[in-house]
């Protein structure tokens, strides 16, 4: 595994944004863990959440792109935070661009924000954590009906490998499958598990053989 996953995990942990226990999901499913991108509150760690998402794109997708889409409203920090680091560690410009939950009818009137997206322009999207895919159905015919525009793929933070609404495929292969582009994750729960288990993190456990027991039973349930 790269080392700029094992920090992540690590920074993950670390800032409350990854928990273990016993968690009720939106879908009502009950998962032995959680993730809350929303606890990314601090210049620091917008940073450095910028760079490991930086560190993925290059990987995945290269710097052959023009706009780096952060659906609203968590998107939109993603993005502003990722071009500044693409920027910083390569030395790209990419421009960001968001969309506006409502649509403005003065100043900067429309339904974007940030750089406007026009004919011949290479789009990756930005998102937190994708479980049902529902964010990309609102904003794939945005970013289409701005012109003839390539999007080149999706990147979160996550990829939880769970089965998606489609009750199969996970939510990331279903959105390849519906949309056409590619869908990855800077790091994969198999990846967090594989780095915690019985391997002490800010100086304790996180993964013991309970936690391990719980996670392997939901995955025989949900996962892919």
């Amino acid at each position: 595994m790269e080392s700029y996953k094992q920090e992540f995990i690590e920074f993950m942990v670390e800032s409350d944004v990854l928990k273990f226990g016993e968690f009720t999901l939106k879908s009502g499913r009950k998962s032995p863990f959680f993730m809350n991108a929303g606890a990314y509150v601090t210049g620091s760690q917008l940073k450095r959440l910028g760079e490991y998402y930086a560190k993925a794109i290059h990987d995945s997708y290269g710097l052959d792109f023009d706009v780096l889409f952060g659906p609203a409203y968590k998107g939109i920090p993603l993005s502003v935070a990722t071009t500044m680091a693409i920027s910083e560690l390569y030395g790209k410009d990419i421009r960001y661009c968001s969309n506006r939950k409502e649509v403005k009818d003065h100043g900067d009137t429309g339904i974007l924000l940030g750089s406007k997206i026009k004919d011949g322009d290479r789009v990756v999207i930005i998102e937190d954590v994708t479980t049902s895919g529902k964010s990309i159905e609102e904003t794939f015919p945005i970013i289409k009906a701005q012109g003839d525009v390539k999007i080149k793929g999706l990147m979160v933070s996550l990829n939880r490998m769970e089965v998606g609404k489609g009750g199969v495929k996970s939510a990331l292969d279903e959105i390849t499958d519906l949309y056409g582009f590619e869908a990855r994750a800077i790091v994969t729960m198999d990846e967090v598990v594989e780095y915690l288990y019985n391997t002490e993190c800010q100086g304790r456990i996180i993964i013991d053989d309970t936690l391990k027991t719980a996670i392997d039973a939901y995955y025989k349930q949900y996962g892919v």
